[in-house]
This record gives C-alpha cells, structure tokens and sequence, in this order.
C-alpha cells in the first residue's frame, strides 16, 4: 500500500473504526489504542489487500479480531493496582537474602517461559530501558512492563519454593499459621 493510499484510507475510515472500537471496548483509551493497531496492521499488511474496495471492511474485521486479543489477554492476565495488593507481597528477610546467590537464581530464571525471561534478562542483566526492550522484542512498553512483573513473580514464587520455611524469609500462609497453633496445643 502507497503511502498515499493510506493516507485516504486512514481519512476516509479513521472515524468509522474509531466508532466501531469505541463500541467494542466501551473506554476511550482503549478505542484509541484498538484504532491505532488496526490502522498500525494495514500500514504493515495493507499490501497483501488485493481489492481496494474491501478496505472498510478488512478493517473492521482486524479492528473486532485486536478486540477479541486483547479481551483474551485481559482474561488470563487480569490488571491489578499494586497499592491493592502491596499488602500482600512478602517480603524478603536479609538473611534470607544472604542464602541465595547469583547462580541459584540464574538457575531459577532459567526456568521461566521465554516469554517473562527475556525482559528479566534484557532489565536486569543486560540494563536495557522499557523502551529498549520494547524496541529489541517488538512489542508494547506497556506489554514489557506487564512481563517484567509477571517474570518477577513467577522468579520470586520458584525462589520462595528453595528457601527453607524455618529462616522466616517469607511470611507464613495461613495454613502453615495453624499448623503451627495445633502443635503448640
């Protein structure tokens, strides 16, 4: 697709899929960004679309497809304000932290999906900004934030597993709470 081709498209079509996203998503924010993806994928795969006149509807089509994604994605990683559930963290004791070394948890990150590994790799290791990430994995800053945390708890969560109960480093569940109640009985 010529630039100038999109150019009218984008004129010609920009209102009625912002429309069309706006019902979809319900939230300003979100209408913009499904807008912004749709007529992202016809900038990059405008070229494969043999019959001009079936633009409108091509586009409404990848508009509800980016809906359903995103609703997807919604799905299986609900947002959470972390001023909701910061009292929930644990918290990691100092002598715990001494028992760990770099290499357990190298271990432990080794064994992360790829998905939440490279962005731990590339932060931490490597020192690249969220937008050099973004940039290096082709996504979102956002989406790079989002698996920065995601890996950061899925690394927590396999080091938790090694550390011994009776250091204290993480707090008891509550099971472990009574358990400890019945035997004092």
């Amino acid at each position: 697709m010529t630039p100038s081709l999109f150019e009218q498209a984008v004129q010609d079509h920009y209102d009625v899929v912002y429309r069309f996203a706006f019902g979809l998503a319900k939230r300003e924010a979100e209408a913009c960004d499904l807008t912004q993806q749709t007529f992202y994928l016809l900038a990059a795969k405008g070229g494969q679309l043999r019959d001009l006149s079936k633009l409108k509807s091509w586009l409404m089509t990848t508009c509800y497809r980016e809906f359903l994604k995103h609703v997807r994605h919604a799905q299986s990683f609900p947002h959470c304000e972390l001023a909701d559930v910061e009292d929930q963290l644990p918290q990691l004791t100092l002598d715990a932290a001494r028992q760990m070394d770099g290499d357990a948890v190298m271990r432990e990150a080794q064994t992360i999906d790829e998905l939440y590994r490279v962005p731990l790799l590339l932060f931490y290791l490597q020192q690249h900004s969220y937008k050099e990430i973004a940039e290096v994995l082709e996504v979102p800053v956002g989406t790079v934030m989002s698996r920065l945390a995601r890996g950061k708890e899925m690394l927590k969560e396999r080091l938790r597993s090694k550390v011994p109960k009776e250091t204290g480093a993480w707090p008891a569940t509550e099971a472990d709470a009574e358990l400890k109640s019945r035997k004092s009985l």
